[in-house]
């Protein structure tokens, strides 16, 4: 139901809108994400995994479970054709960055990525929903 919440409100706001996160916040949110898609791109589940949050890597382990999950339930993140970011929003005082992925078969989707600052500033992935864009394919 909270996958449902968000979703509707990212779809419902304007794109250029980002709602308490600065330019450089989303550059780097922005950052983190390409690079995590481009490690699954090469198969490097080491990489991928130290730009999740200690909670998700706690969960998953290694990054060889990590990069099989991601492969089996997450197929569109795993070998995206098309990768286009809409502006991150907060919602519920957490960081939402809204990716709009198409797969190998021309499906669109949309993945939203809760983000979470690590104390050393950077940002991590903490987890990825994903749902099929009906009526959207390229």
């Amino acid at each position: 139901m909270r996958f449902l919440l968000a979703l509707a409100l990212v779809l419902a706001l304007p794109a250029a809108s980002a709602q308490g996160v600065s330019a450089q916040d989303a550059a780097a949110i922005k950052a983190v994400i390409t690079e995590q898609i481009e490690a699954f791109k090469r198969d490097d589940g080491a990489r991928a995994f130290s730009l999740a949050t200690p909670g998700i890597r706690l969960r998953f382990g290694t990054p060889e479970v990590f990069l099989e999950m991601v492969r089996r339930g997450y197929p569109a993140v795993y070998r995206p054709t098309s990768v286009q970011f809409d502006a991150p929003e907060v919602h519920e005082g957490t960081v939402i960055q809204a990716v709009r992925i198409t797969d190998a078969e021309g499906r669109a989707w949309l993945a939203l990525y809760p983000m979470e600052r690590q104390p050393d500033g950077a940002w991590r992935t903490n987890g990825c929903q994903l749902a099929r864009l009906p009526g959207r394919e390229t």
